[in-house]
């Protein structure tokens, strides 16, 4: 049954070889997509988990954001009936630094209620969930802080840290550490009472400054608490113009993206269907090649299905056994695939950022390899099994010549198939690099380049003037400034705004900003009308900067000297100079309006400091922690590259980026397997045309020429339909941004060209191959 496989080796490995690259690559895929769509999956209650989340009605857009109210949770759960807990949490994670011992570490994680426990699924290692908080200098840790805190000690409930240099904490519990797909990430967990009580601003209906965490009870409808909750704030604050709704932990990771205040099928949910359509296509591609190679051999085996049919068998038997070969055939590329994979799973979990595992104990994981295997087997098999099964014994066995034109027809339209799915691919792959490339690129109204930041710890708000003329004298900076947020990212806004000519009714979102004078030579802004301002500007009467965005709500004409007020007119500044527009927050939109005040130092929360052009990167930042080393001691030097923060903005454009280009790579090594074995199965036919050729003295170049030709017009063909298809499908993604480039015709140019060449050249080593063959030995038996 299996002899064919045997006598037919190089044909079986491109077979098996094609199958294998294509399960391998569709297995590493889906074990990044199951990680994607588990995100959360450890929370046993996920289904009735939610987080509070506000749609802001302005002028011409409405703002989705997670800050809520911090007297809000507490008054929701007494209130409403359906709320079986709610939980406050301070937003994004806060840096501090722990002291033990000789040892000085520093941690990120949150403030948080001790409700938690109760909602999230969080299993504790030492302590429990009753007294993790109870006390307000509480301290829960994961393993790995504790590793971190306390190296080897297995036992650490009761022991001091101390945190900030300003206060003793004592480990109350000890959490497992949690899983990298959880949304939910700290290294340490203090009293919610702690960040409620030294941030008055949290004690009004009008601010949002955390998250609100909310446990639905058992068969209750978010829709129906939702009604409630959409005037929710305007009860209490007349003037609000914030509706709130519940937003499910099952959507939290793959559809965290809303467009007018609607939950949109973007983020990331998009990659995921994307990369599961690619891993199928991979393996539809891989499939081909087996089609192609089972019919163009099919002479080899009509006198085995002749006689096999003469002798009895019928046809659903005959059909039976190709299936199985294929499926064998399949059996044996996952077993490669594997071994592929456990090889390149390093690599990819390092492309991908993750820590995925093979997983081979897991059930799902067989059943899922199972399955790949037995659709590849039956894809892959069915049109050969087909086609081998109904041959006439009659006409087989006569020796006569079998009709191949359905078949040829079938071999060449499996074929474009093939190359116009890996030119589709080639082309997005250029046309997603040039968006990411185009988005870097752009003029951004600052200069992140050698832009360095550092968040404020210990003494480095009081002690500023020191370190800013110290770290000046060292040669390698030029400036350095403070700021209550960092310029790259979104930060404290308002609507409560006035000024003179101001529509009735208008709402606009507008961002504020407390800086110290230099934050605008620092990072590269430009002030365009006025003057700066200065550490006189602090105190009443306000004065203060804006963008030019700003400036155009204003009204016509200059913004110096206009005055806005704050919300009931109880406080007002006047603009004294215009900064142009800077695009911070999303890189994709247009820069939203912003005002500047002149903060204390102590008012502010990073350090900015801007590195000389010329100035050597090693040797500056040995000269900066030097500096923080001598002027603010107890503290660690801790910095981080604004440019930097910028390209991690774009982490899934990445994602997308990095794994079209692996997938285009693979495909296009896919179909070249398969058009290596058509050239050589169309050269081993046509051996004696060649031979008679030669002796008749045609060239070498066109011999080759003559053989490569069919499978060129293939390919010029597949690009002629992939060109269209291309357009339309990225085209179509292109309109999800706002700045985004335009696609060029070079793109199409650049993709069917290489596409050719990498067929030329595939098919040319069998073509040149033949024309160099000796023609005596072809025409031997002539």
């Amino acid at each position: 049954m299996w002899r064919s496989l045997v006598k037919n080796r190089v044909y079986s490995f491109l077979n098996i070889g094609g199958l294998a690259i294509g399960i391998a690559c569709a297995s590493l895929i889906f074990l990044w997509v199951e990680d994607e769509v588990n995100f959360d999956s450890n929370n046993t209650k996920k289904d009735r988990l939610y987080i509070v989340r506000e749609n802001q009605k302005y002028d011409t857009y409405v703002f989705t954001h997670s800050s809520t109210p911090g007297v809000m949770g507490p008054v929701m759960q007494a209130e409403l009936p359906g709320i079986a807990n709610t939980c406050r949490a301070s937003e994004g994670q806060t840096s501090l630094l722990f002291a033990s011992g000789d040892k000085s570490v520093l941690a990120s994680g949150k403030y948080v209620e001790a409700s938690l426990f109760s909602m999230f699924t969080l299993p504790f290692v030492q302590g429990n969930a009753a007294s993790a908080l109870s006390q307000l200098h509480s301290l829960v840790i994961t393993e790995k802080t504790a590793l971190k805190f306390f190296g080897n000690d297995k036992n650490v409930i009761g022991k001091n840290i101390r945190v900030d240099n300003k206060q003793d904490y004592v480990v109350t519990a000890v959490l497992k550490d949690l899983p990298t797909n959880s949304s939910l990430q700290f290294e340490w967990l203090m009293p919610f009472k702690i960040y409620f009580d030294r941030s008055p601003w949290l004690h009004s209906w009008g601010n949002n400054s955390l998250s609100t965490y909310v446990e639905l009870k058992p068969g209750v409808r978010p829709q129906t608490l939702d009604k409630v909750l959409y005037n929710y704030i305007e009860k209490r604050e007349p003037t609000s113009i914030t509706h709130l709704f519940l937003f499910s932990m099952n959507n939290w990771h793959l559809y965290d993206q809303f467009d007018s205040g609607k939950m949109t099928g973007g983020g990331m949910i998009e990659n995921v269907h994307l990369f599961t359509l690619i891993a199928w296509i991979i393996i539809f591609i891989a499939c081909i090649n087996f089609m192609n190679l089972a019919t163009a051999r099919s002479e080899k085996r009509a006198r085995e299905v002749g006689v096999r049919k003469v002798l009895g068998a019928a046809k659903k038997w005959l059909i039976t056994q190709f299936i199985s070969e294929a499926i064998f055939m399949a059996l044996l590329a996952a077993v490669i695939a594997m071994l592929i994979v456990a090889i390149a799973l390093p690599e990819f979990n390092t492309l991908v950022q993750k820590q995925l595992t093979l997983g081979l104990d897991h059930p799902l994981h067989w059943m899922m390899l199972v399955a790949i295997t037995l659709i590849c087997g039956l894809v892959a098999g069915s049109y050969p099994s087909l086609y081998l099964s109904s041959f006439n014994p009659v006409m087989v066995l006569k020796g006569i010549k079998l009709k191949d034109s359905l078949a040829a027809y079938v071999r060449k339209g499996l074929v474009i198939m093939q190359f116009t799915v890996s030119i589709i691919l080639i082309i997005s792959t250029i046309i997603v690099y040039q968006q990411i490339q185009h988005i870097k690129a752009r003029q951004l109204g600052f200069n992140k380049d050698n832009l360095v930041e550092m968040g404020l710890q210990g003494d480095m708000a009081k002690n500023f003037n020191v370190i800013k003329q110290d770290l000046i004298s060292t040669g390698y900076i030029s400036n350095v400034a403070l700021a209550d947020h960092s310029i790259i990212y979104g930060g404290n806004n308002t609507n409560g705004l006035t000024w003179e000519g101001k529509p009735p009714g208008s709402q606009v979102l507008v961002s504020q900003r407390y800086i110290t004078p230099e934050y605008v030579n620092t990072t590269g802004l430009t002030i365009l009308e006025g003057r700066n301002i200065t550490v006189n500007d602090t105190g009443a009467p306000l004065r203060m900067l804006v963008t030019q965005s700003m400036e155009r709500l204003m009204g016509k004409g200059s913004a110096i000297g206009k005055r806005v007020h704050g919300e009931g007119d109880t406080t007002s500044a006047t603009v004294v100079g215009v900064v142009n527009d800077y695009v911070y927050g999303n890189m994709y939109g247009k820069p939203d309006p912003v005002m500047f005040f002149s903060g204390a130092p102590q008012s502010n929360t990073v350090m900015y400091v801007r590195i000389k052009q010329q100035a050597d990167i090693e040797k500056t930042l040995t000269a900066m922690q030097g500096v923080l080393k001598k002027d603010n001691p107890a503290y660690p030097f801790d910095y981080r590259f604004v440019d930097d923060q910028f390209s991690q903005m774009f982490t899934s454009e990445m994602l997308v980026s990095k794994l079209s280009r692996v997938f285009a790579s693979l495909a296009i090594t896919i179909s070249c397997l398969g058009l290596f074995g058509l050239a050589a199965y169309t050269a081993e036919r046509r051996t004696k045309e060649i031979g008679i050729r030669k002796v008749l003295g045609a060239s070498v170049p066109g011999l080759a020429g003559l053989l490569s030709k069919d499978f060129l017009q293939l390919v010029i063909l597949s690009c002629v339909i992939a060109f269209p298809v291309a357009y339309w499908a990225m085209h179509d993604w292109l309109k999800k941004y706002q700045y985004r480039i335009a696609i060029n015709w070079w793109v199409f140019i650049l993709a069917g060209v290489t596409a050719v060449v990498i067929a030329v050249a595939t098919v040319s080593f069998q073509s040149i191959k033949a024309a160099l063959a000796n023609p005596v030995k072809s025409l031997r038996s002539e």
